[in-house]
């Protein structure tokens, strides 16, 4: 019995600890996502506690790789309320990632080679670690997005009437 009980708290921990703390909506409506990269993010700790009270915003971040390190550029991460402001840290910092050095060698010739972009697309927890999602993007045209709203737009309709019957 206690056996069981172990079990379910574990699939229950697991659950709740690979939770989203943030998404990029906007990216993904202003790139086409071809591959995505897990990284991990070396942060302070005033922003591990920020992260996870899901004070973030993604929308104007994007990555860069200098020196073969891999960067993450104009990501807010607001400070922390309970820490003074001496030990807060600088919300648009630039934060390193954590990635193998195939992955950033690989992402780095797609994106000087076919003019691709590094896009974050959502950061959330995995275990105790909090990593971040990377998309590599090709920017979108207007006339996509366009097609891709009425494609969206006609698979609801579908749905929806498919659901009535």
């Amino acid at each position: 019995m206690s056996k069981a009980r172990n079990n379910k708290k574990s699939k229950l921990s697991k659950a709740k600890s690979n939770r989203r703390l943030a998404e990029n909506r906007y990216a993904r409506h202003q790139y086409e996502i071809l591959e995505d990269i897990e990284a991990g993010i070396e942060l302070l700790g005033t922003e591990v506690k920020s992260i996870r009270a899901g004070n973030v915003n993604l929308r104007d971040g994007f990555c860069l790789i200098r020196e073969g390190s891999l960067l993450l550029h104009n990501v807010h991460i607001s400070p922390f309320n309970n820490a003074g402001s001496f030990f807060n840290h600088e919300p648009l910092r630039v934060r390193k990632l954590l990635a193998h050095r195939k992955e950033i060698n690989k992402l780095e010739t797609q994106v000087n080679r076919k003019g691709l972009t590094l896009v974050p697309l959502n950061i959330f927890l995995k275990g105790s670690w909090i990593k971040i999602t990377i998309g590599l993007g090709k920017g979108r045209k207007l006339h996509d997005k366009r097609e891709n709203e009425k494609r969206k737009q006609s698979e609801r309709e579908v749905k929806s009437a498919l659901a009535r019957y």
